[in-house]
């Protein structure tokens, strides 16, 4: 992603795909067009949950690797650089890499960019926020986490949407009992954002992960009531809301991947992958 001479993004120079040591496991999907058709449930056993949280921690630990290196003048391909190189120097691969074609081992998702910007030469510039989205693959499954950034200073509307994305996530994560039906989760969010007349995306939802990156269940982040799957114990997805300060209609760019706001307002996004307890939730990917 570059940028026009009204500040918008658009596309920059991506960079060839960087190598993971052979001696690292890959998803079934990589080097295919598409994954296998998922049969399996989203419900896990103790031994399957352990694994995910140590997959989830490293794309958490990767996210905070990331983070620190974030500031004005740095490209959004030197942060896959970072996150690449933490994934795999953990053992893991990063889920990402080779997902129905995906080049990279990160999402860099700059101001209007909503999700799926692919790095590439764009430099990030004094008040922008970028959000970084990484997964990684251990032990068979998936862990999958994202967090927004502020770059240097930014204005305070980017700072609320912030960190009110942020508090929308909580909400989500909140409203997660056993017994509850999946659009409590959606309608907790929504509810909070409005009050800020923020956008809620709809188009992109959060999703079961564990060993499929994209299970096929649905988590909305809207009042949505015609998901009615209910939650138990043991289930395993991400909850991770998209916020915008305008509106929701989007556009997705000719790479395929990178889907940004029509109108070019500025939108952040939060991700956690959590597991259903007894008495709500666990987040896996903590940091």
């Amino acid at each position: 992603m570059s940028r026009d001479e009204h500040g918008h993004l658009t596309p920059g120079r991506i960079s060839p795909q960087r190598p993971v040591p052979a001696s690292i496991a890959r998803p079934e999907y990589v080097g295919r067009v598409a994954p296998a058709p998922y049969d399996g449930g989203d419900v896990y056993d103790p031994a399957t949950v352990d694994a995910i949280r140590r997959s989830s921690r490293i794309a958490a630990d990767a996210i905070t690797a990331v983070g620190a290196a974030i500031r004005p003048g740095i490209t959004t391909d030197q942060l896959d650089v970072v996150a690449h190189d933490y994934v795999t120097s953990h053992g893991a691969y990063p889920s990402t890499l080779g997902y129905r074609g995906y080049p990279k081992s990160v999402c860099t998702s700059v101001n209007e960019v909503i999700c799926h910007g692919i790095p590439d030469d764009t430099v990030l510039q004094d008040g922008d926020v970028v959000n970084i989205d990484i997964t990684a693959f251990q032990e068979g499954v998936h862990g999958d986490t994202n967090r927004t950034f502020v770059v240097g200073e930014a204005s305070q509307d980017a700072v609320d949407l912030v960190e009110r994305t942020r508090e929308a996530l909580n909400r989500g994560i909140k409203a997660v009992a056993p017994g509850r039906q999946v659009n409590v989760i959606g309608r907790a969010i929504e509810v909070y954002a409005k009050r800020f007349g923020y956008g809620v995306v709809r188009d992109y939802t959060g999703h079961g992960v564990g060993r499929a990156f994209h299970s096929g269940l649905i988590i909305p982040h809207y009042d949505a009531p015609q998901y009615t799957d209910v939650m138990e114990p043991g289930m395993v997805f991400t909850i991770e809301p998209m916020l915008t300060l305008g509106g929701i209609d989007a556009d997705i760019w000719d790479d395929d991947w990178t889907v940004t706001t029509r109108d070019h307002s500025l939108t952040a996004q939060f991700e956690h992958t959590l597991v259903v307890t007894e008495r709500g939730a666990e987040v896996l990917t903590t940091y």
